[in-house]
C-alpha cells in the first residue's frame, strides 16, 4: 500500500487535519471588487489596420466595399493614386484599441503585423504614434506618425508575387 512508510502516514494525517479544520470553520473565499478605473485599460482610441496586395493584374477577388470601414469606401482609388496599381486584394484586417501605457498590435495576417505605441494625443487632433512594421520576428520599419481620423497611413511593404504588399492604418471612430 502507498502509506506503509511512517512519514507518509504523518503527512497524510496532517493534510487531512488541515482540510477538516478549514471545512469546520466554513471559511468562504473572499470576494474582491476591482475599482472601475482598473477594470478596463486606458485607451487613446482605436485603429483599423489592413494588409492588401496591389498588382496590375486581377488575379484574385477585389476589395469589396462592405469589407472596409465607412470612411474608406474609396480605398482602392486612393491606393491607385499612390501605388499605381489597378487591382487591390484585401488579405486581412484587424481593429485594435490603442492603449495609453502599453503596446498594441495590429495583426491582419500571421506573418506581417504592426506594433503601435501611443505617444499621446496630437495638438491639432489625432494621435501621436510610434510604429514598428514587423515581418515574423524581424522589424522592417520604425517610424513616428500622427494619425488622424479619415486620413489613412499607407505603408508600402515588400514586393510579393507580381505586385506589392501594402499596409493601411487608420484611426477609427466608434461607429465604424
Amino acid at each position: 500500500m502507498f502509506l506503509r512508510r511512517p512519514h507518509l502516514r504523518r503527512v497524510a494525517a496532517l493534510l487531512a487535519a488541515c482540510w477538516m479544520c478549514a471545512a469546520a470553520h466554513g471559511q468562504e473565499a473572499k470576494k474582491f471588487e476591482v475599482a472601475p478605473e482598473i477594470r478596463k485599460p486606458a485607451t487613446e482610441g482605436k485603429v483599423w489596420g489592413a494588409l492588401l496586395y496591389g498588382s496590375s493584374s486581377a488575379s484574385g477577388a477585389s476589395v469589396a466595399k462592405d469589407e472596409l470601414p465607412k470612411a474608406l469606401q474609396d480605398l482602392p482609388a486612393r491606393l491607385g493614386k499612390v501605388f499605381h496599381f489597378t487591382h487591390f486584394e484585401l488579405l486581412g484586417q484587424h481593429t485594435q484599441d490603442v492603449f495609453r501605457e502599453y503596446e498594441s498590435w495590429v495583426v491582419p495576417s500571421k506573418d506581417l503585423f504592426l506594433k503601435v505605441d501611443s505617444k499621446g494625443r496630437a495638438k491639432d487632433g489625432g494621435m501621436n504614434l510610434h510604429l514598428q512594421f514587423w515581418r515574423e520576428q524581424q522589424v522592417l520599419v520604425k517610424s513616428d506618425a500622427i494619425l488622424r481620423a479619415d486620413s489613412p497611413l499607407f505603408i508600402g511593404g515588400p514586393k510579393w508575387r507580381h505586385g506589392q504588399l501594402i499596409f493601411v492604418l487608420m484611426l477609427t471612430k466608434d461607429e465604424d
